[in-house]
């Protein structure tokens, strides 16, 4: 009997330390590989390399490229559409595994980050309207001012012939904005890679190319500098196999091959509705969802920070002062790179955009809320507080239950027009690769080539919800006026 139960313990403590060993002991590499999931970043407004089809997939030959080599490989991948100079930044910090997005190789670029092998060669060529009969060559741009998107080979070589041609240059943050700024005559010119370039013009934009092609540049996929070398070589692995066996030839000539124009621009007002009328209603929810979580958090910590400043402590005013002239004199785009950026690269953390921008958000609002609500307190009279003291009551009851009162009634006007500025303020937001209205809108413009009739739907969406928050604003507003 005793050896039986000598040996059921001896069973037991060879599978609790088994279930131990599982749970909490490093698996092996090749368990890990399997498992990891790769986050890879791209730009959005990169046709034909990477843009959003209308049924809301992300396209492209690089996309189609990656997908081909993962399932070659046979490794999983995560795409995060965050815009060329956002996903730079995002890959500079370890925010994300690699990055494809129509990169040039230059020596620059290869101090900070490892390539691939070269999966496309490309070249820089320059465009203009299609009515522009004055251009026809880099010497015709002296004095006229040239359109170039930030970060790309296009935008290096404008700058590098920039003083002998003497042209002033505009930049963008996307290729569409660009191309429509040459449209409307606010430039004369665009750089541009030409192969993007050619599959714009060919989808209906009304530009032309009066010049030849300069000499290509590669594009590589890359990561960041000695870090996931099992990813690289993946990649240049899957980019062998696709090459032999037809794959990339196949997905190249699927973009590029056909050079009949498509009907995918100038679809009018109705018409971009019609076929995107989803898409922008995700966006507007998006938007919402955004400003709801970040006005509730930025309410909590506002309130607090508003009594801090109207309590008779010092240190607490001295607090709230600080933090108040602290967050109000970021620039929210400056507080929305550092927190997406920045902190990750000091911390080796990663950050969701979305929680990014909710941080962002509430950090900025708290800041506004703390005004209002001290500026709420010190407009009850003086007097009431003193009354309430007179009759025995502490401090922090007269402030709960004599000026607190009045002053949410003179607050709550304010407050809905706070949440109308934060609303708006998501917009900014875009620039770190959250989907929101703003975003969604550079996502179906970079497939449409409509952005004017694109910006004005946004912005009608825009006003329809502020003006409806505006004049339920007013509406309070008269109705604590009559109380």
């Amino acid at each position: 009997m005793k050896l039986q139960k000598h040996s059921f313990i001896i069973l037991m403590t060879t599978l609790l330390f088994t279930l131990i060993s599982t749970l909490f002991l490093p698996v092996s590499a090749s368990a890990q590989e399997i498992d990891k999931t790769y986050i890879i970043g791209t730009d959005i407004t990169f046709a034909p390399f990477e843009y959003k089809d209308a049924e809301g997939d992300y396209k492209g030959i690089d996309v189609d490229l990656l997908d081909a080599i993962a399932k070659d490989q046979g490794f999983n991948y995560e795409l995060r559409p965050l815009g060329f100079s956002a996903a730079l930044q995002a890959l500079e910090t370890n925010q994300v595994d690699g990055m494809i997005a129509g990169m040039s190789i230059t020596p620059e670029r290869q101090e900070s980050f490892d390539f691939s092998e070269p999966y496309f060669e490309s070249g820089v060529v320059m465009a203009v309207s299609k009515s522009n009969d004055d251009i026809t060559s880099y010497e015709d741009l002296e004095g006229k001012t040239v359109a170039i998107k930030v970060g790309t080979t296009g935008a290096a070589f404008a700058q590098s012939i920039q003083e002998e041609y003497g042209f002033e240059v505009n930049t963008f943050e996307d290729s569409a904005n660009m191309y429509e700024d040459v449209q409307t005559g606010n430039s004369d010119a665009a750089f541009e890679d030409y192969p993007v370039m050619a599959y714009a013009i060919q989808s209906g934009l009304e530009l032309k190319i009066p010049t030849d092609p300069e000499p290509g540049d590669n594009y590589g996929f890359a990561v960041n500098k000695e870090q996931n070398a099992e990813l690289l070589e993946m990649f240049n692995n899957g980019l062998i196999n696709i090459r032999a066996n037809g794959t990339y030839d196949d997905i190249i000539n699927s973009y590029l091959g056909d050079t009949t124009q498509k009907e995918t621009a100038n679809l009018g007002f109705f018409g971009l509705i019609q076929q995107n009328g989803g898409e922008l209603l995700k966006g507007l929810g998006r938007t919402l969802l955004l400003t709801i979580t970040a006005f509730v958090i930025a309410t909590i910590l506002g309130v607090i920070f508003g009594l801090f400043s109207a309590t008779p402590n010092r240190a607490l005013n001295w607090i709230a002062t600080i933090y108040v002239d602290i967050l109000r004199g970021i620039p929210l785009i400056v507080l929305a790179f550092f927190i997406y950026f920045s902190i990750p690269q000091f911390l080796s953390i990663q950050i969701p955009a979305y929680i990014a921008g909710v941080i962002t958000l509430s950090l900025n609002t708290t800041a506004y809320i703390a005004e209002l609500v001290r500026g709420g307190i010190q407009a009850v009279d003086p007097g009431q507080l003193e009354a309430s003291r007179s009759l025995g009551l502490t401090y922090n009851t007269s402030m709960r239950k004599v000026v607190l009162p009045q002053a949410v009634k003179i607050m709550i006007p304010s407050f809905i027009n706070q949440f109308v500025i934060t609303l708006k303020d998501t917009s900014i937001l875009s620039v770190i690769g959250i989907v929101e209205l703003t975003q969604t809108g550079k996502i179906i413009i970079a497939r449409t080539y409509s952005s004017g009739n694109m910006w004005l739907i946004v912005g009608l969406m825009y006003i329809i919800i502020i003006t409806i928050l505006t004049k339920f604003s007013n509406y309070l507003e008269r109705r604590l006026s009559n109380d």
